[in-house]
């Protein structure tokens, strides 16, 4: 899947494509942000903003017969107009994302192309809609069968359906058919996501007060679009976070596949933060240090501590297969050690089938991807080497899988002519399976500070 995006931010035109494991990164106020969140936008609000057509004649058909069948393929032919159209709606809402005005973003244009090998229809729906007391009508498909198959549940006689609510149905299961395996079900932890967990407390608290407020006025409230209000001035993954965040005792109540399957993945996370995070009944939210009978909040741990929170609690409780994790800068507040970890923490939850895209300006990270990436061959001596330095053959990475940009300022040429202009874009770096990432952005400081300090000590000679 390749995103596009034109004028959006400091970005006078840029493209990246997803991989399992996408890294954007470069300078301060580069546009890696402005990326990161139009695509985190567009996945969290594809399937509002897409649309497909269904013949009226299908609709009498179930209501005459009492079922109907549709032919999926019919609908893949249309996938390109499709996503076009709904890509074309979400440029135009685009400032809603970023919570801004919409002249700032009144030239944004957002646009996604799609492989057909993009396209798998191997999600598998089996709903049935009606009341509490009656079933009204089903839609379902088969594995390896694409057609949808809508069944009435009562008497032909006595379905009294609008006609929109059954179109609506059928129209999500055919986007989520089509669409749900290529649009991953994003996760993003901002890097505001520290402030979240501070506040945790006092959020809740508005919120109820405010609530209590609306009870006991005579005023007539919208209640919902009040709520919706109270972070109308924070860009949607922050306003995610928040929520997130403030819901974390019914989070709890679930297990992620990686709880159910692989719960070495969590001993290794909390490694990384040296102890673990616990909910209790009465909803609050403490960190336990490993080997110590201390309960500690939030604003009594430490800064890491607050900065893994959102990403703990997803890995235990909400992650699920062919997810897509968003990190806005990982190494927040964490040692170069555990910076390494998260590296490898990403790689093996790459490799168990979870995509990961993350923004850094970590070296520590990127060198660490790179290990992973270069330990991943069939030379002999790469083997004792991961023997020898703790790896583990589940984090080793296949370079075909990363995708890495550079977010920086570039000389273009305008229009094909002579003429140059100097715009923000995003760059592709070179991959290779013996040498890694070629990440030059780190590389020319760390060349600087390296030939400064080689003069400091050798100059004098």
């Amino acid at each position: 899947m390749k995103i596009k995006i034109k004028n959006l931010g400091v970005f006078k035109e840029a493209e990246f494509t997803l991989g399992d494991l996408t890294i954007i990164c470069g300078q301060n106020n580069t546009g890696k942000t402005y990326a990161t969140y139009a695509l985190f936008g567009f996945l969290s609000t594809w399937k509002s903003i897409f649309s497909v057509e269904i013949n009226d004649n299908k609709i009498e058909e179930l209501l005459a017969n009492g079922v109907t069948h549709i032919d999926i393929q019919e609908y893949v032919k249309q996938v390109n107009q499709i996503v076009a159209k709904g890509c074309k709606i979400y440029s135009k809402e685009i400032s809603n994302i970023f919570a801004a005005k919409e002249i700032l973003f009144k030239d944004a244009e957002f646009s996604v192309t799609l492989d057909n090998k993009d396209i798998r229809l191997n999600t598998i729906i089996k709903q049935t809609v009606g009341s509490e007391n009656i079933s009204l009508f089903s839609i379902s498909n088969e594995e390896a069968i694409t057609e949808l198959v809508v069944t009435l549940l009562v008497d032909k006689k006595e379905a009294k359906i609008p006609r929109e609510i059954i179109k609506r149905m059928i129209n999500d299961g055919i986007k989520d058919i089509i669409f749900k395996y290529i649009f991953c079900r994003p996760f993003i932890a901002s890097a505001e996501r520290t402030g979240a967990a501070i506040f945790r407390k006092e959020l809740n608290f508005a919120r109820n007060r405010l609530l209590e407020e609306l009870g006991q006025s005579d005023h007539k409230f919208d209640r919902v679009e009040l709520l919706f209000k109270e972070y109308q001035d924070y860009a949607l993954p922050i306003k995610i976070n928040v929520e997130f965040t403030r819901k974390l005792e019914s989070i709890v109540k679930q297990n992620s596949f990686i709880t159910e399957k692989y719960p070495e993945v969590l001993t290794d996370f909390a490694d990384i933060i040296g102890g673990e995070y616990t909910v209790t009944r009465n909803d609050e939210l403490y960190y336990v240090p490993k080997g110590k009978k201390v309960r500690l909040s939030m604003d009594e741990s430490s800064s890491a501590v607050r900065s893994l929170l959102d990403i703990g609690f997803y890995l235990r409780h909400e992650a699920q297969p062919n997810d897509l994790l968003m990190v806005d800068e990982p190494e927040l507040n964490l040692h170069p050690e555990n910076q390494r970890r998260m590296a490898r923490l990403f790689a093996r939850l790459v490799n168990l089938g979870i995509k990961v895209f993350i923004t850094t300006h970590s070296d520590y990270i990127v060198k660490e991807l790179n290990t992973l990436i270069m330990l991943n061959g069939d030379k002999p001596h790469l083997k004792q080497i991961e023997e020898k330095e703790g790896y583990r053959t589940e984090e080793l990475l296949s370079y075909e899988k990363v995708k890495v940009y550079i977010a920086e300022e570039v000389s273009k040429k305008l229009d094909g002519k002579s003429r140059k202009s100097k715009c923000h874009t995003l760059t592709e770096a070179n991959i290779n399976p013996e040498l890694g990432i070629e990440a030059r952005s780190f590389d020319i400081t760390i060349n600087e500070m390296n030939r400064i300090q080689e003069e400091i000590v050798w100059g004098c000679e």
